[in-house]
């Protein structure tokens, strides 16, 4: 008997997995966010208690009003068959406008950008805090070199570990980020007591005041600061499927509690210290506020926090390009499920491109300070995108007054963000613009390839094996063609009436016939359940052509090669197939013969009659179609006899060219 999915129960052991996958990000802000305020302000000496509490207070609101509002308590509630994300509420409001797919591809593409640099700033921000840090008789390095070196260890070690799962690696980091977030709790507590004026950033006045306060020397662009505390907001929605709303919801409070002490603690340090001596000196609040004796303990816990920061936006990126992948966004890849859960996944081209682009990240920005810089810019346009797609969702599940004034206060909160934001652009937000950019690219071209492609591919593309059931049996059974193979596979997704890809067909009556005893249509069909493993077939009133239907669970390899073996063994033993008994052979009483795996790999054709921009489309994603994951590596056939064949995609009216005769 399975066990109960976490992600479908309220449990202690839920709630640990779900401190694991899903706050890490959020969970670490107080590593930066301070520093990041207290450097807009010109230094610690130049940040006046009521600059620090109006800060403070802009954090705790923001916090309330975009994670907590906007995320926990309506984001949450749109979920897609319990999976959650950008592309998961697109999945339930794009047959509501066109256009909504536009929002779904930009934001989708900012969060996977802005996920390569989550994982650096985190890292080198708790690896800079072992700066001089004593471990008995060792004394960590100070120099910048040495924290970049960890850092890419940490990382590459964290990208290694992927392939065994969230589950795994959830129940791991569970008790560590519940440790985290006790001790950033009671250090801030206790650093908050001396300092209760501090409270007054529980009042929104004071958050409103500062925006406009002298003080302030940065005027609104301090929300680009005040943001970093809440970037992990949408890889919280997006690991929704990991762990269940359930458990987010319980766990919710404790984590929101305890930022809040970590903050209120920061910002009371900073008021008893701004006038001080120590203002020259200063360092990161965050480490400053630990006690002496505690800050080598708590350093290496923030390590390991920030290395769990890292482990969501990872997951969340898996969860991110699997729901585009079925959307038909991106193109197909390997998906492994390490665990029984189905929303836990591992994409090894994913996982190893993200590790590249984040190892490059780091390099290049080298110090937690410039990251900071560039940090979050590419997330406000990740939230603006996910608030009009709420908006759809919202009108049709509430009334339409509602969801447009809900929509239009968050998204002026986050057109305010995104505003203070700009100014990271020139301070190294370009970066993730860039890879912005090149991921939206690949998405457009992907679904914009598939709308062309169905707009222009006629039905006459599309025939009904019924109508060539008659000459594949005579092919079958014609000994004046020579025998192409026993057995002749072709992995097709037969639609209603039997009607499949006119090319298949054109493959073995046209190009050359190809007789075999036996043609074999397979259509695969993947299931909730992680173990299903069934099949249905149709012999279409024949012996020798057969149509299966597959039903494999989400965790079933797709041996397709050994599943074909198993069912012409069932069907000789109900008569339903001649047995093909093998002269040579290596293993006794052999009655299956050879089999032959058909690809048709698509190459588009000159004949095709289309504009040249949309030629250029068609292209572009045929070469992705082409250099992601092969039908060979999909079903299993890496050891199978496969035959790759090229046919011609023709799209747009063809034209019938006459040669004249020159006499």
């Amino acid at each position: 008997m399975q066990k109960k999915s976490i992600r479908n129960k309220l449990s202690i052991a839920g709630i640990l997995v779900t401190l694991g996958i899903v706050y890490g990000d959020i969970g670490t802000s107080p590593l930066y966010v301070m520093n990041a305020i207290v450097a807009d302000a010109g230094g610690l000496q130049h940040a006046t208690p009521d600059y620090v509490i109006g800060s403070i207070s802009l954090i705790f609101w923001t916090l309330m009003l975009v994670t907590t509002v906007k995320y926990v308590l309506i984001a949450l509630r749109a979920d897609n068959n319990g999976e959650g994300g950008i592309f998961a509420l697109y999945a339930l409001v794009h047959k509501n406008a066109r256009w909504l797919m536009i929002p779904a591809l930009i934001g989708g593409a900012a969060l996977l950008a802005d996920g390569t640099l989550t994982p650096a700033v985190t890292v080198t921000s708790a690896v800079e805090g072992l700066k001089g840090q004593a471990f008995g008789k060792l004394v960590f390095s100070q120099d910048q070199n040495v924290v970049v070196l960890t850092t890419i260890i940490i990382l590459l070690l964290l990208f290694m570990i992927q392939r065994f799962g969230t589950s795994t690696i959830g129940k791991a980091f569970g008790p560590i980020m519940f440790l985290w977030f006790a001790l950033i709790g009671v250090i801030g507590f206790v650093n908050m007591v001396p300092n209760l004026e501090v409270l007054k950033a529980l009042s929104p006045v004071y958050a409103i005041k500062t925006l406009f306060s002298p003080a302030n020397k940065v005027g609104v662009f301090i929300l680009g600061s005040v943001f970093l505390a809440t970037t992990g907001a949408e890889a919280l929605y997006s690991d929704m499927g990991h762990v269940g709303k359930k458990n987010i919801y319980a766990s919710w409070p404790f984590v929101y509690g305890m930022l809040t002490l970590s903050y209120f603690g920061q910002g009371a340090w900073l008021i008893r210290n701004y006038h001080s001596q120590a203002a020259t000196g200063f360092a990161n609040p965050f480490f400053e506020v630990i006690p002496a004796n505690m800050k080598l303990f708590v350093i290496i816990v923030a390590t390991l926090a920030a290395i769990i920061a890292s482990q969501a936006l990872i997951t969340g990126s898996f969860t991110l390009v699997a729901e585009a992948i079925r959307l038909k966004i991106l193109p197909r890849m390997l998906i492994k499920y390490p665990s029984t859960e189905r929303g836990q996944i591992y994409i090894g081209n994913v996982n190893w491109l993200l590790c590249l682009v984040t190892l490059a990240v780091t390099l290049y920005f080298r110090t937690s300070e410039h990251m900071e810089a560039a940090y979050g810019l590419a997330i406000t346009v990740t939230m603006l995108m996910t608030t009009l797609l709420l908006h759809s969702y919202l009108a049709h599940k509430i009334n339409r007054l509602a969801a447009l004034l809900i929509s239009l206060f968050f998204g002026a909160v986050e057109v305010v963000f995104f505003t203070a934001s700009i100014v990271k652009f020139a301070h190294g937000g370009y970066v993730t613009v860039i890879i912005t950019c090149l991921i939206l690219a690949v998405m457009a071209i992907w679904y914009y390839g598939n709308k062309i492609r169905d707009r222009h591919e006629s039905e006459r593309e599309y025939v009904s094996l019924l109508a060539y059931r008659n000459q594949l049996v005579e092919l079958s059974a014609d000994e004046t063609v020579p025998l192409y193979a026993t057995n002749l596979v072709y992995m097709a997704k037969m639609k209603p009436g039997h009607m499949i890809k006119r090319s298949m067909l054109y493959s073995i009556l046209d190009k050359r016939p190809k007789r075999a005893r036996v043609y074999w249509f397979v259509t695969v069909v993947i299931t909730d359940d992680p173990y299903t493993l069934k099949y249905k077939v149709d012999m279409m009133d024949t012996k020798s052509v057969v149509n299966v239907t597959l039903y494999l669970g989400f965790r079933r390899n797709q041996w397709i090669n050994v599943y074909i073996r198993q069912i012409i063994q069932d069907l000789m033993r109900e008569g339903k197939v001649d047995y093909q008994p093998q002269r040579y052979t290596t293993i006794p009483n052999r009655h299956v013969g050879d089999f032959r795996f058909v690809v048709l790999q698509e190459l588009l054709s000159p004949a095709t009659n289309i504009s040249n921009l949309e030629k250029l489309v068609i292209g572009a994603r045929i070469w992705l179609q082409n250099h992601t994951a092969s039908p060979v590596q999909w079903f299993g056939l890496e050891f199978s006899d496969v035959s790759i064949e090229a046919v011609p995609l023709i799209l747009g009216e063809r034209h019938h060219i006459k040669l004249k005769q020159v006499k």
